[in-house]
């Protein structure tokens, strides 16, 4: 089957905020032209000598993600900007991605490819780290010692062939915790080696590390 991608600019937004705030964030992006998004529960991770004595260093989050036109993803994301201020410390976090295909959108037209969808001079990356459940603790630990700041954590599932196992004849799909990074570019290579090493990466099962160019970005200090 051959994959058509997109022969528009798209755009990936992804919104971080505390527990609570996401269908308000998809409300008000569906008024500037967003046509819907997905959520995902998951928790922080915050450096602070204080917090971490209290033990109070993790947090609920939700995860929103919405794709549109750039244009549209671009303007929406400002307005969000202008709605939550996540420009406030501790009001959250919001950016976007490029998108090269989409498939399964129907209100989305994919056609003919663009050679390059690469982001110019990008100051910031998306490292993406998915490993088996309760490992996403060490991948924070291996980017914190790197030069990492913080993550966010996502649980999920996974079904690739070194990703199963049998018990009474019957396969087990093990849950997943999705590590998600914003890294400055220069630290990008450091904290994804830290990560490939600290949780040996490349032994198979053992976990999967992509990284993505970030466009546009707001709360980041």
């Amino acid at each position: 089957m051959k994959i058509n991608p997109v022969d528009t600019d798209f755009e990936l937004l992804c919104v971080i905020v505390k527990f609570g705030l996401a269908s308000k964030i998809i409300k008000h992006a569906k008024q500037h032209g967003i046509t819907g998004g997905t959520i995902f529960l998951g928790k922080g991770t915050i450096r602070n000598p204080i917090l971490e004595f209290l033990e109070l260093t993790e947090v609920r989050r939700e995860l929103v993600l919405m794709a549109a036109d750039k244009t549209i993803a671009f303007n929406a994301l400002e307005e969000l900007n202008k709605k939550f201020r996540f420009d406030k410390p501790h009001h959250g976090i919001a950016f976007s991605t490029p998108v090269i295909n989409i498939l399964g959108a129907k209100s989305l037209t994919c056609k003919d490819i663009k050679e390059s969808r690469g982001v110019k001079d990008p100051m910031y990356n998306l490292i993406f780290v998915v490993v088996d459940r309760g490992k996403a603790e060490f991948v924070v630990d291996a980017a914190n010692k790197a030069g990492s700041r913080g993550a966010t954590i996502v649980n999920a599932r996974g079904s690739g062939i070194h990703e199963t196992s049998k018990l009474f004849s019957m396969e087990i799909e093990p849950e997943k915790e999705i590590v998600l990074i914003i890294s400055e570019c220069h630290l990008t290579e450091a904290i994804a080696t830290s990560i490939r090493n600290a949780l040996e990466i490349d032994k198979p099962g053992n976990g999967i590390i992509f990284i993505q160019d970030i466009n546009k970005t707001y709360g980041l200090y």
